[in-house]
């Protein structure tokens, strides 16, 4: 053996070694770190490899990470109604403080604040009486064109190469059979009607709780922000104070945003559906507005809807235009408005935006759909601000790319390997 070779460590003298740094604890302390019956807590750990230390390692950590992300969820389902409410108040408060920033200039901000919300109120209330007005006025002719349109519908699927034949007969079974389940489930069908009771009841609820916290939000909501920051530690309050910036930004960008192109969708929906001549534009404009807030999903289910109205009235030919038509509102959304409109305020790649609204829907259903995109945009955007990047690497660079290994001559099982002679 050569004179560079070292002496090989022995298992006494590793162990001996690894629980130097208790050499002048006492025995009690030694008990305590467990160096007397497993010194392996205190030094070296060559029972298991090293690859299956740091996968124990990673797998814990992601354990623990799981775990709070479904008390999390388990806390929220337990204050579901709380959640909404406070949910709600946060989306008004993007909304509105703009416009109370700009009344704040000629009047008190408390002032301002009441008309803002007094004129949302308004807005709101006006909108739906006109899409009332506008079903009732419409209801006598409504129910002439559907006929015809349904008796159009029934002579093309009779005339297809399916041949399916539906007669007036069989719709009259129909609604029989429709009335002998409710005679059937009555109690059943009342239990509903008293939970939706119940629904609405908790639905008003929110909507008071949402208005109640919005107005604090909106006059006060920076010194409540400063005095939750003040009650932080002082290392930690500069990471929670950008943090929180990044996060108002985002939301409220997203927020506003959403409002600003579901408005034009809207807008685009019953200039189309006026100009194709469809019976309920007005209604179906406001479906478009609304759907517009769930991603991916939403205008599809709109289309489909306003298809279907404009089937029963006016035939295939003016529904194929009026799909053709929201199509292409919805193109001119994703490619130039939604850009436009909110910038680099929300970044979302597309997979990530359609494995939110699923995942979200899976989970809470129609709320998860619509709270997902707007939680997952503003995670990220605090994730992406606080993180330490470190800068990227160009793999297409010459510099690299590894380059494969020389061919080695294979060594033999009985042949010798370095200086052993």
């Amino acid at each position: 053996m050569s004179d560079q070779d070292e002496p090989t460590i022995t298992e006494p003298e590793r162990a001996r070694l690894s629980m130097r740094h208790l050499a002048t604890a006492s025995p009690a302390a030694k008990r305590v770190a467990g160096a007397r019956r497993n010194p392996s807590v205190v030094g070296y750990e060559e029972s298991a490899p090293h690859w299956l230390r740091v996968v124990a390692g990673w797998s814990w950590r992601m354990l623990v990470v799981v775990a709070a992300v479904a008390l999390v969820f388990w806390a929220t389902s337990r204050v579901l109604l709380l959640f909404i409410a406070v949910f709600l108040a946060l989306v008004f408060t993007a909304v509105l403080r703009p416009v109370v920033d700009v009344l704040d200039r000629f009047m008190p901000r408390g002032i301002a604040t009441a008309l803002s919300i007094l004129g949302s109120l308004l807005v709101v209330a006006g909108l739906f009486t006109y899409v009332g007005l506008s079903v009732a006025g419409q209801w006598e002719s409504l129910g002439e064109q559907f006929n015809t349109g349904i008796g159009t519908i029934l002579a093309f699927l009779e005339d297809s190469p399916l041949h399916l034949t539906v007669t007036t007969e069989d719709v009259q079974s129909w609604i029989a059979q429709g009335q002998q389940w409710l005679q059937q489930n009555s109690s059943a069908v009342a239990s509903q009607a008293l939970t939706s009771v119940g629904s609405a009841a908790q639905v008003l609820t929110a909507l008071a709780l949402a208005t109640f916290c919005t107005i604090f939000f909106v006059t006060r909501g920076t010194e409540m922000w400063t005095w939750f920051l003040n009650q932080l530690p002082m290392r930690s309050r500069e990471s929670w104070h950008v943090g929180g910036g990044v996060a108002w930004y985002t939301f409220s960008g997203y927020t506003r945003g959403t409002f600003l192109v579901a408005g034009a969708d809207g807008i685009l929906a019953v200039i189309i559906l006026l100009a194709l001549g469809v019976p309920l534009a007005a209604p179906l404009a406001v479906l478009v507005f609304i759907g517009a807030f769930i991603p991916l999903i939403g205008a599809p289910l709109a289309m489909v809807i306003a298809m279907v109205v404009a089937l029963a009235a006016n035939g295939i030919v003016n529904a194929i235009l009026v799909g053709i038509g929201i199509a292409l509102i919805g193109q001119f959304e994703g490619h130039i408005l939604t850009p436009l409109v909110m910038g680099k305020q929300v970044s979302l790649h597309p997979v990530a935006v359609a494995l939110g609204v699923t995942a979200g829907t899976l989970v809470a259903g129609i709320l998860g759909a619509v709270i997902s995109v707007p939680l997952i945009a503003v995670a990220w955007a605090v994730f992406a601000r606080l993180r330490h990047l470190d800068p990227p690497t160009d793999f297409s660079d010459e510099e690299h790319v590894q380059e494969p290994p020389e061919e080695t001559t294979r060594i033999a099982d009985e042949e010798p390997v370095g200086d052993a002679r």
